[in-house]
């Protein structure tokens, strides 16, 4: 009898046991992310220059540099709650692998939600803006993935306190559609939302279409000076506008791609095209619509023993944040080897040309001499001329 009471024991506990353990492994996250590391070689020549003595001006920089780029690591899974949803969670982090970031973990698109057969998704957390799932026209990677940067046009952000609803699919109608809402925990009246449509039958041709309201569009950080203009009250108070503004406005973005080789059913053209328009509309005082455009060209290469292509991607934009006269031109040409799906050779050459606005008339320095001729007027990041090359490995898990 005691050992029949000893054996439904063990029985019971291996049973309770074997419960636990199917239930961790169901909810085990997967743990995901990639490592990307590149060296380049970076000539940056300065063009701003002032005729005031107290606007120092950066010199020209060359360097060859190791460089992290997207690298991340990530975990996220999914577990039941009823037979039709799904709780899904997602806990992903930038990794700084070069370590020339002081912060060598930061949050990248974190949430927690449901995913519902009827109802669609729901994502409660840190995202991205519902511009970045249109996206698909962008070539450049590496050094040269930099839209957002003082150099290129607006980015999609990434938005804390927000939630992204991602529709169900319907059968038959080749649409997805995302919709984001970002609360301003502040309350300074900057509530954001947006949303964007894609349509992709899967024959070779995709449109998409993008709004958003106070998501994407950065605060103004820049200084706009002339020689004598610092001191005035007028500029004074124009570089405080600049500099307290909120991330507001509206952006708009619209996106085509065409693959060859799909459309025309000949694999011996291997070819696909992008195009991308946007405008960046800024709310500070003064700012001008940032109108820009990209270009992109990318060929399947076939007489490689592993996939490889080469591209070409040409980004032009205007009144870069608003700024009248700050233009930006961009050049890349580079190619992708894979030498396995998740292992990816990059090589890459670009060229970016940063204007500057340049006027003439008399102004006023503030010795209190008089200066007549052409004077500068700019930010402090303005007016470069960039050329890098480099290439790198990108290895993905």
């Amino acid at each position: 009898m005691i050992n029949m009471n000893k054996k439904l024991c063990v029985s019971a506990v291996s049973l309770v046991m074997a419960s636990l353990m199917a239930s961790v492994a169901h909810a085990a996250p997967t743990v995901y992310g990639k490592a990307f590391v590149t060296a380049d070689y970076e000539d940056i020549e300065r063009k701003a220059r002032s005729v005031d003595p107290k606007m120092q001006v950066e010199g020209d920089k060359d360097s060859l540099q190791i460089n992290s780029h997207g690298s991340r690591i990530g975990f996220k899974g999914a577990e039941p709650m009823t037979d039709n949803t799904d709780v899904i969670y997602q806990l992903e982090y930038s990794v700084d692998i070069d370590g020339d970031d002081s912060r060598t973990f930061r949050a990248r698109d974190t949430y927690l939600g449901i995913d519902n057969k009827t109802f669609g998704e729901f994502r409660f957390g840190r995202l991205t803006a519902p511009s970045d799932n249109i996206n698909n026209v962008i070539m450049n990677s590496g050094y040269w993935d930099n839209m957002g940067t003082p150099f290129n046009m607006v980015d999609s952000a990434r938005l804390d306190n927000s939630v992204l609803w991602t529709a169900p699919k319907i059968e038959g109608i080749p649409l997805d559609f995302y919709a984001m809402y970002a609360a301003d925990e502040d309350d300074a009246d900057t509530d954001g939302w947006g949303a964007s449509l894609m349509f992709d039958q899967n024959n070779g041709f995709t449109a998409g279409l993008a709004y958003e309201k106070d998501l994407s569009l950065p605060a103004y950080r820049h200084y706009v000076l002339a020689p004598g203009q610092n001191d005035s009250p007028q500029s004074n108070q124009d570089r405080l506008t600049r500099r307290n503004s909120l991330n507001t406005g509206k952006l708009i973005r619209g996106t085509m791609t065409f693959d060859l080789a799909k459309l025309t059913n000949n694999p011996g053209l291997p070819l696909t095209l992008g195009a991308l328009y946007q405008q960046a509309d800024f709310d500070y005082t003064g700012s001008k619509k940032e109108k820009a455009y990209i270009i992109s060209a990318l060929w399947s290469l076939q007489n490689f023993a592993k996939p490889a292509d080469v591209y070409v991607q040409y980004n032009n934009t205007s009144d870069l944040r608003g700024l009248n006269g700050k233009d930006s031109d961009q050049i890349v040409v580079g190619g992708h080897y894979y030498y396995k799906p998740n292992i990816i050779l990059h090589g890459y050459a670009g060229y970016n040309d940063s204007d500057i606005e340049f006027a003439n008339g008399t102004v006023q320095l503030p010795n209190g001499k008089d200066y007549t001729g052409e004077f500068v007027i700019r930010d402090r990041r303005a007016g470069t001329e960039t050329f890098t090359i480099g290439g790198g490995l990108e290895y993905k898990f």
